[in-house]
């Protein structure tokens, strides 16, 4: 609107509004009925809003094509909680004020300035009225001859044009007030957010408890299955006859090796998954165990004054675990340090190695999980790796999760 007349007029721009003030027309004209027989149940008109105002943010999309997102908070279940939450929020009360604005003042102003545009293009209108023999009538004025419907036409085409503008102007403001009324405010953004926190807190909560749940099935299941098997080969193959071995001794002795490398691999399968010094003794007991089962001499400086949250001690376990598997298998380093402090509500861990540097997040899956298993627990995961080294990985996590 601010620029050339020509490019304005040449543009959607007008047609959007327009289609916009007409909606709104219509919608209003609804209300207004909608209103009138909610007289018959006062209640219900409290909630009015709340149609109005989703079919509201999707009609601002005419004119604006960021989208509004819902102020509204996710309800307890059932009817009693959709009520009470409804009900305590402001946004109810804010739809239920644009939808007296929109059946009344907005109403009555998008009417009058439609109503202005249609009589502004009838009088441009004149010429092609007056040659199909009909007088244009216009308040006073009367055109009833050729002359008279071209004066009327050029007084009409800059009125129609000033009218247009007008319209873009109407339709802005009013777009920009339904957005005001209807876009959620910062406190409810906020509370939108700590919303999802929560969720992926409880997510995460879930996911660890599944993986616990999995690792006792294998622990108390698979595992004890394959002890008793590896116990009760050792015995066959004492009851065997120092005449009789041959080929039977030959397939027990194999029997039972199989059966001590199917336990080996469920042990670091079980281990994988989580390591029962992590849940017994925490991450400073489980990182030491780590250290000292790794081929690298590793420093551990890991003070915690108390015990963290489980999906906090599970994420930073995993990144210390993967940093010193990528410091023994492709760092070339010669020692690693592991420290972590908790400080202001988050636990900070760095596992840092003098190997060759170099590391890139991008080129394989190992960094990216451990970035992912970050992200999921709102915290941060970074890696510091220039060519010769030192490389460093960095977590950050926060500690409270409910």
């Amino acid at each position: 609107m601010a620029g050339r007349p020509d490019r304005f007029l040449l543009s959607s721009w007008p047609l959007r509004c327009l289609l916009y003030l007409v909606g709104s027309v219509a919608v209003g004209v609804g209300l207004l009925m909608g209103l009138v027989a909610g007289l018959l149940f006062p209640p219900v008109v409290v909630f009015l809003g709340l149609p109005v105002g989703a079919l509201e943010r999707r009609r601002l999309r005419v004119l604006d094509p960021v989208p509004v997102a819902s102020p509204h908070a996710t309800p307890p279940p059932g009817l009693g909680g959709w009520l009470r939450a409804r009900l305590g929020e402001g946004a109810t009360w804010r739809e239920l004020g644009y939808v007296l604005a929109l059946a009344s003042v907005l109403l009555i102003g998008d009417l009058v300035s439609l109503g202005l545009l249609l009589n502004c293009l009838a009088v441009a209108a004149a010429p092609a009225i007056v040659a199909m023999g009909e007088p244009l009538v216009f308040g006073p004025f009367v055109a009833d001859t050729r002359d008279e419907a071209l004066v009327a036409m050029v007084l009409a085409v800059p009125a129609t044009v000033v009218c247009l503008y007008a319209l873009a102007a109407l339709a802005g403001t009013q777009a920009a007030f339904a957005r005001w009324l209807l876009a959620p405010r910062d406190a409810e953004l906020n509370r939108r957010v700590e919303e999802l926190a929560r969720s992926r807190g409880r997510l995460v909560s879930a996911f660890e408890a599944e993986r616990r749940r999995i690792e006792r099935d294998l622990h108390d299941g698979a595992q004890q299955h394959l002890v008793l098997l590896s116990m009760t080969l050792g015995l066959a193959r004492l009851e065997l006859a120092p005449d009789q071995g041959g080929r039977a001794a030959a397939l027990l002795d194999d029997a039972q090796r199989q059966a001590r490398q199917a336990l080996a691999a469920i042990r670091e399968l079980i281990h994988g998954i989580h390591p029962q010094v992590l849940t017994d003794l925490g991450l400073p007991a489980a990182v030491g165990e780590l250290a000292e089962r790794c081929r690298l001499p590793v420093l551990v400086d890991l003070p915690l004054p108390r015990r963290l949250p489980a999906a906090v001690e599970t994420t930073a376990y995993f990144v210390v675990c993967e940093a010193l598997t990528n410091a023994v298998r492709h760092a070339r380093a010669s020692r690693v340090t592991v420290s972590g402090r908790v400080t202001g509500g988050r636990l900070t861990v760095a596992v840092t190695d003098d190997g060759a540097g170099g590391a890139d997040p991008a080129g394989g899956t190992g960094l990216r999980g451990l970035a992912d298993r970050a992200a999921v627990m709102d915290g941060t995961f970074a890696v510091t790796s220039p060519a010769g080294g030192p490389t460093t990985l960095r977590v950050d996590l926060p500690c409270a999760l409910t």
